[in-house]
Protein backbone atom coordinates (compact mmCIF):
# COMPACT_ATOMS: atom_id res chain seq x y z
CA UNK A 1 0.00 0.00 0.00
CA UNK A 2 2.73 2.42 0.93
CA UNK A 3 4.46 1.55 -2.55
CA UNK A 4 1.27 2.39 -4.61
CA UNK A 5 1.02 6.01 -2.57
CA UNK A 6 4.16 6.79 -3.19
CA UNK A 7 4.03 5.63 -7.14
CA UNK A 8 0.87 8.24 -7.01
CA UNK A 9 2.59 11.02 -5.81
CA UNK A 10 5.89 10.30 -7.85
CA UNK A 11 3.54 10.49 -10.94
CA UNK A 12 1.79 14.10 -9.72
CA UNK A 13 5.13 15.02 -9.66
CA UNK A 14 6.52 14.63 -6.05
CA UNK A 15 10.28 13.91 -5.29
CA UNK A 16 10.89 10.54 -3.78
CA UNK A 17 12.67 11.98 -0.81
CA UNK A 18 10.18 14.37 0.39
CA UNK A 19 7.15 12.04 -0.34
CA UNK A 20 9.47 9.31 2.28
CA UNK A 21 9.87 12.07 4.62
CA UNK A 22 6.16 12.66 4.60
CA UNK A 23 5.90 8.99 5.93
CA UNK A 24 8.65 8.77 8.49
CA UNK A 25 10.43 6.72 5.25
CA UNK A 26 13.94 6.65 4.42
CA UNK A 27 14.27 6.89 0.80
CA UNK A 28 16.90 3.81 0.54
CA UNK A 29 13.88 1.47 2.32
CA UNK A 30 11.20 2.19 -0.18
CA UNK A 31 13.98 1.60 -2.93
CA UNK A 32 15.22 -2.15 -0.97
CA UNK A 33 11.30 -2.69 -0.59
CA UNK A 34 11.13 -2.24 -4.17
CA UNK A 35 14.12 -4.84 -5.01
CA UNK A 36 12.57 -7.06 -2.70
CA UNK A 37 9.19 -7.08 -4.61
CA UNK A 38 6.95 -5.62 -2.06
CA UNK A 39 8.68 -7.86 0.84
CA UNK A 40 7.78 -7.48 3.99
CA UNK A 41 8.26 -4.38 6.41
CA UNK A 42 11.20 -5.11 8.69
CA UNK A 43 10.99 -1.70 10.51
CA UNK A 44 11.93 -2.81 13.97
CA UNK A 45 8.42 -1.14 15.43
CA UNK A 46 6.30 -2.26 12.62
CA UNK A 47 3.04 -3.41 14.15
CA UNK A 48 4.30 -3.49 17.54
CA UNK A 49 1.45 -2.40 20.01
CA UNK A 50 2.67 -0.62 23.32
CA UNK A 51 2.52 -3.14 26.17
CA UNK A 52 1.12 -0.56 28.47
CA UNK A 53 -1.86 0.24 25.99
CA UNK A 54 -5.72 0.72 27.25
CA UNK A 55 -7.36 -2.57 26.50
CA UNK A 56 -10.99 -2.04 24.58
CA UNK A 57 -12.84 -2.20 28.39
CA UNK A 58 -10.77 0.61 30.01
CA UNK A 59 -11.28 2.94 26.43
CA UNK A 60 -15.95 1.70 26.85
CA UNK A 61 -15.20 3.24 30.39
CA UNK A 62 -13.91 6.10 30.13
CA UNK A 63 -16.48 7.38 27.59
CA UNK A 64 -19.22 5.88 29.98
CA UNK A 65 -17.38 7.82 32.97
CA UNK A 66 -17.22 11.03 31.06
CA UNK A 67 -20.37 10.53 29.48
CA UNK A 68 -22.68 10.29 32.24
CA UNK A 69 -24.99 12.46 34.05
CA UNK A 70 -22.51 13.05 36.99
CA UNK A 71 -19.26 14.29 34.95
CA UNK A 72 -20.85 14.94 31.34
CA UNK A 73 -20.51 18.81 31.99
CA UNK A 74 -17.16 18.66 33.89
CA UNK A 75 -13.74 18.24 31.71
CA UNK A 76 -11.29 15.61 32.50
CA UNK A 77 -9.38 18.33 34.59
CA UNK A 78 -12.43 18.21 36.50
CA UNK A 79 -13.71 14.11 36.31
CA UNK A 80 -10.00 12.62 37.45
CA UNK A 81 -9.73 14.13 41.01
CA UNK A 82 -13.64 13.71 41.74
CA UNK A 83 -12.39 10.01 41.03
CA UNK A 84 -9.78 10.23 42.61
CA UNK A 85 -11.45 11.34 45.96
CA UNK A 86 -13.92 8.37 45.70
CA UNK A 87 -11.17 6.11 45.64
CA UNK A 88 -11.92 5.43 42.33
CA UNK A 89 -8.64 5.20 39.44
CA UNK A 90 -10.02 4.71 35.84
CA UNK A 91 -7.13 6.70 33.80
CA UNK A 92 -5.08 9.32 33.82
CA UNK A 93 -6.42 12.97 32.18
CA UNK A 94 -3.96 12.29 29.08
CA UNK A 95 -6.07 9.15 28.34
CA UNK A 96 -9.21 10.74 29.21
CA UNK A 97 -8.36 13.57 26.70
CA UNK A 98 -6.70 10.88 24.27
CA UNK A 99 -10.08 8.43 24.09
CA UNK A 100 -12.56 11.38 24.32
CA UNK A 101 -10.94 13.05 21.44
CA UNK A 102 -11.20 9.52 19.24
CA UNK A 103 -14.61 9.80 19.79
CA UNK A 104 -14.95 13.66 19.15
CA UNK A 105 -16.45 14.06 22.29
CA UNK A 106 -14.13 17.44 22.81
CA UNK A 107 -16.32 19.91 20.82
CA UNK A 108 -16.53 23.33 22.66
CA UNK A 109 -20.50 23.62 23.43
CA UNK A 110 -20.13 27.24 24.86
CA UNK A 111 -19.65 30.49 23.07
CA UNK A 112 -16.43 32.01 23.83
CA UNK A 113 -15.57 35.48 23.61
CA UNK A 114 -11.83 36.98 23.78
CA UNK A 115 -11.15 39.33 25.78
CA UNK A 116 -9.39 41.91 25.80
CA UNK A 117 3.15 52.05 32.98
CA UNK A 118 4.26 50.38 36.31
CA UNK A 119 3.19 46.92 36.94
CA UNK A 120 1.70 46.82 40.83
CA UNK A 121 3.73 45.54 43.51
CA UNK A 122 4.24 41.89 44.14
CA UNK A 123 1.58 40.30 46.63
CA UNK A 124 2.36 37.15 48.01
CA UNK A 125 -0.19 35.03 50.02
CA UNK A 126 0.68 32.13 52.05
CA UNK A 127 -2.32 31.46 54.24
CA UNK A 128 -6.24 32.84 53.89
CA UNK A 129 -7.18 36.51 54.70
CA UNK A 130 -3.49 37.85 53.46
CA UNK A 131 -4.54 39.13 50.01
CA UNK A 132 -8.48 39.56 48.86
CA UNK A 133 -9.10 40.89 45.25
CA UNK A 134 -12.23 42.91 44.33
CA UNK A 135 -14.08 43.89 41.74
CA UNK A 136 -17.68 44.84 40.22
CA UNK A 137 -18.97 43.18 37.12
CA UNK A 138 -22.70 43.82 35.06
CA UNK A 139 -25.81 41.55 35.53
CA UNK A 140 -28.00 42.24 32.58
CA UNK A 141 -31.20 43.87 33.39
CA UNK A 142 -34.82 43.55 30.77
CA UNK A 143 -33.99 47.53 29.93
CA UNK A 144 -31.08 47.54 27.56
CA UNK A 145 -28.09 49.50 28.62
CA UNK A 146 -29.01 48.86 32.20
CA UNK A 147 -27.45 46.87 34.39
CA UNK A 148 -27.20 44.92 38.18
CA UNK A 149 -23.87 45.14 39.88
CA UNK A 150 -22.51 42.25 41.00
CA UNK A 151 -19.91 43.41 44.09
CA UNK A 152 -17.25 39.68 44.62
CA UNK A 153 -14.54 39.76 47.59
CA UNK A 154 -12.44 36.87 46.86
CA UNK A 155 -9.51 35.02 48.90
CA UNK A 156 -6.47 34.82 46.51
CA UNK A 157 -4.93 31.60 48.11
CA UNK A 158 -7.90 29.95 49.09
CA UNK A 159 -10.17 30.94 45.43
CA UNK A 160 -12.92 30.95 48.28
CA UNK A 161 -15.61 34.07 47.29
CA UNK A 162 -15.38 35.74 50.57
CA UNK A 163 -18.74 38.23 49.66
CA UNK A 164 -20.67 38.40 47.20
CA UNK A 165 -24.01 41.06 47.04
CA UNK A 166 -25.83 42.76 43.97
CA UNK A 167 -27.07 46.05 43.60
CA UNK A 168 -28.93 48.48 41.30
CA UNK A 169 -25.54 50.99 41.44
CA UNK A 170 -21.81 51.40 41.58
CA UNK A 171 -20.99 53.30 44.67
CA UNK A 172 -18.05 53.83 47.11
CA UNK A 173 -20.03 53.28 50.40
CA UNK A 174 -22.06 49.78 49.03
CA UNK A 175 -18.37 48.78 48.50
CA UNK A 176 -16.56 50.18 51.65
CA UNK A 177 -19.93 48.18 53.85
CA UNK A 178 -19.25 45.27 52.30
CA UNK A 179 -15.49 44.92 52.36
CA UNK A 180 -15.76 45.82 56.37
CA UNK A 181 -18.52 43.42 56.73
CA UNK A 182 -16.05 40.81 55.43
CA UNK A 183 -13.26 41.61 57.45
CA UNK A 184 -15.53 41.36 60.70
CA UNK A 185 -17.02 37.86 59.52
CA UNK A 186 -13.61 36.35 58.94
CA UNK A 187 -11.90 37.94 61.47
CA UNK A 188 -9.33 40.00 59.56
CA UNK A 189 -6.42 41.88 62.19
CA UNK A 190 -4.97 45.24 61.74
CA UNK A 191 -2.13 45.26 58.90
CA UNK A 192 -2.69 41.76 58.12
CA UNK A 193 -4.55 42.28 54.77
CA UNK A 194 -3.95 43.58 51.44
CA UNK A 195 -7.01 44.14 49.17
CA UNK A 196 -6.46 44.51 45.21
CA UNK A 197 -8.59 46.39 43.14
CA UNK A 198 -8.64 48.05 39.48
CA UNK A 199 -8.93 51.60 39.06
CA UNK A 200 -12.53 51.87 39.05
CA UNK A 201 -14.77 54.82 41.42
CA UNK A 202 -16.30 52.59 43.80
CA UNK A 203 -12.34 51.28 44.27
CA UNK A 204 -10.50 54.37 44.54
CA UNK A 205 -13.35 56.81 46.68
CA UNK A 206 -12.55 58.82 49.61
CA UNK A 207 -15.60 56.58 51.51
CA UNK A 208 -13.45 53.26 50.34
CA UNK A 209 -10.22 54.88 50.94
CA UNK A 210 -10.56 56.44 54.42
CA UNK A 211 -12.81 52.29 55.17
CA UNK A 212 -9.75 50.58 54.85
CA UNK A 213 -7.45 53.20 56.56
CA UNK A 214 -9.45 52.90 59.38
CA UNK A 215 -9.64 48.96 58.96
CA UNK A 216 -5.85 48.71 58.84
CA UNK A 217 -6.09 47.14 55.32
CA UNK A 218 -3.66 47.89 53.04
CA UNK A 219 -5.15 49.23 49.26
CA UNK A 220 -3.86 47.82 45.65
CA UNK A 221 -4.59 48.74 42.39
CA UNK A 222 -4.31 47.71 39.04
CA UNK A 223 -3.06 50.08 36.19
CA UNK A 224 -5.38 51.73 34.44
CA UNK A 225 -7.28 49.60 31.51
CA UNK A 226 -5.08 46.84 32.52
CA UNK A 227 -7.45 44.08 33.58
CA UNK A 228 -4.76 41.38 33.68
CA UNK A 229 -3.34 43.11 37.13
CA UNK A 230 -6.59 41.77 38.75
CA UNK A 231 -6.63 38.10 36.83
CA UNK A 232 -8.16 36.84 40.10
CA UNK A 233 -11.54 38.37 39.72
CA UNK A 234 -11.43 38.32 36.34
CA UNK A 235 -10.80 34.63 35.77
CA UNK A 236 -13.48 34.24 38.31
CA UNK A 237 -16.13 36.43 36.86
CA UNK A 238 -15.11 34.51 33.56
CA UNK A 239 -16.42 31.30 35.28
CA UNK A 240 -19.39 32.71 36.42
CA UNK A 241 -21.20 33.48 32.67
CA UNK A 242 -19.26 30.53 31.10
CA UNK A 243 -20.81 27.50 33.41
CA UNK A 244 -23.63 25.85 31.98
CA UNK A 245 -26.78 27.38 33.73
CA UNK A 246 -25.98 30.77 33.56
CA UNK A 247 -29.42 32.81 32.29
CA UNK A 248 -28.68 33.52 28.39
CA UNK A 249 -31.89 36.21 29.31
CA UNK A 250 -31.44 39.08 31.70
CA UNK A 251 -32.43 38.96 35.12
CA UNK A 252 -36.08 39.86 36.09
CA UNK A 253 -35.67 41.63 39.58
CA UNK A 254 -32.55 42.15 41.61
CA UNK A 255 -34.13 39.26 43.84
CA UNK A 256 -33.53 36.97 41.05
CA UNK A 257 -29.87 37.54 40.43
CA UNK A 258 -29.61 37.98 43.80
CA UNK A 259 -30.46 34.27 44.48
CA UNK A 260 -29.10 32.69 41.13
CA UNK A 261 -25.63 34.28 42.40
CA UNK A 262 -26.06 33.04 45.95
CA UNK A 263 -26.41 29.88 44.27
CA UNK A 264 -23.26 30.26 42.62
CA UNK A 265 -21.12 31.04 45.42
CA UNK A 266 -22.25 28.17 47.42
CA UNK A 267 -21.47 25.70 44.42
CA UNK A 268 -18.31 27.66 43.61
CA UNK A 269 -17.03 27.45 47.51
CA UNK A 270 -18.38 23.86 47.90
CA UNK A 271 -18.55 21.85 45.16
CA UNK A 272 -16.21 23.71 42.05
CA UNK A 273 -13.16 21.78 42.04
CA UNK A 274 -10.48 24.87 41.09
CA UNK A 275 -7.66 24.13 39.25
CA UNK A 276 -5.82 27.03 40.59
CA UNK A 277 -5.26 24.73 43.74
CA UNK A 278 -5.08 21.43 42.65
CA UNK A 279 -8.63 20.38 42.36
CA UNK A 280 -9.57 20.63 45.62
CA UNK A 281 -13.02 23.22 46.43
CA UNK A 282 -12.24 26.52 48.17
CA UNK A 283 -14.03 25.88 51.04
CA UNK A 284 -11.27 23.12 51.41
CA UNK A 285 -8.42 25.32 51.19
CA UNK A 286 -10.04 27.83 53.15
CA UNK A 287 -10.37 25.77 56.13
CA UNK A 288 -7.01 23.24 55.71
CA UNK A 289 -9.19 20.40 54.80
CA UNK A 290 -6.92 20.17 50.95
CA UNK A 291 -4.04 18.87 52.78
CA UNK A 292 -5.89 15.46 54.06
CA UNK A 293 -6.99 15.56 50.48
CA UNK A 294 -4.71 15.84 48.50
CA UNK A 295 -2.42 13.10 50.52
CA UNK A 296 -5.20 10.76 49.78
CA UNK A 297 -5.00 11.42 46.46
CA UNK A 298 -1.50 11.24 46.46
CA UNK A 299 -1.90 7.48 48.09
CA UNK A 300 -4.12 5.93 45.54
CA UNK A 301 -1.71 6.77 42.48
CA UNK A 302 0.95 5.94 44.09
CA UNK A 303 -0.88 2.23 44.65
CA UNK A 304 -2.06 2.59 41.28
CA UNK A 305 1.35 2.81 39.44
CA UNK A 306 2.30 -0.47 41.82
CA UNK A 307 -0.39 -2.23 40.36
CA UNK A 308 0.42 -1.43 36.44
CA UNK A 309 4.21 -0.01 36.91
CA UNK A 310 4.39 0.01 33.01
CA UNK A 311 1.93 2.77 32.34
CA UNK A 312 3.86 5.31 34.25
CA UNK A 313 6.86 6.60 32.61
CA UNK A 314 7.41 8.90 34.98
CA UNK A 315 6.60 10.58 38.57
CA UNK A 316 2.95 10.31 39.82
CA UNK A 317 0.96 13.43 39.26
CA UNK A 318 1.63 16.30 41.34
CA UNK A 319 -0.92 16.41 44.22
CA UNK A 320 1.33 18.45 46.70
CA UNK A 321 -0.75 21.25 48.45
CA UNK A 322 0.26 24.63 46.95
CA UNK A 323 1.95 26.64 49.46
CA UNK A 324 2.45 30.25 48.13
CA UNK A 325 -0.04 32.08 45.08
CA UNK A 326 1.39 35.81 43.99
CA UNK A 327 -1.09 38.35 42.41
CA UNK A 328 0.97 40.07 39.75
CA UNK A 329 4.26 37.96 40.41
CA UNK A 330 7.66 39.93 40.07
CA UNK A 331 9.73 39.75 36.45
CA UNK A 332 13.20 38.85 36.41
CA UNK A 333 15.20 38.45 33.75
CA UNK A 334 12.37 38.52 31.36
CA UNK A 335 10.84 35.41 33.64
CA UNK A 336 7.93 35.84 35.98
CA UNK A 337 8.73 34.53 39.70
CA UNK A 338 6.48 32.14 41.40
Amino acid sequence: MILALLDEALSAGARLEKACAILGLAARTVTRWREDGGGIDRRAEAGVSPVHKLTAGERDRIVKVATSAEYRDLSPRQIVPLLADKGIYVASESSFYRVLHEHELMAHREPSRARTHQRPDERKATAPNQVWSWDITYLRRPVRGVFYYLYLVLDVFSRKIIAAEVHAEESATIASELVEWACEREGVERDSLVLHADNGGPMKGSTMLATLQRLGVVASFSRPAVSDDNPFSEALFRTMKYRPGYPRKPFESREAARDWVDDFVVWYNGTHLHSGIRFVTPNDRHEGRDVAILAARKALYEASRRRTPRRWTGPTRNWSPITAVRLNPERRDGCVVH
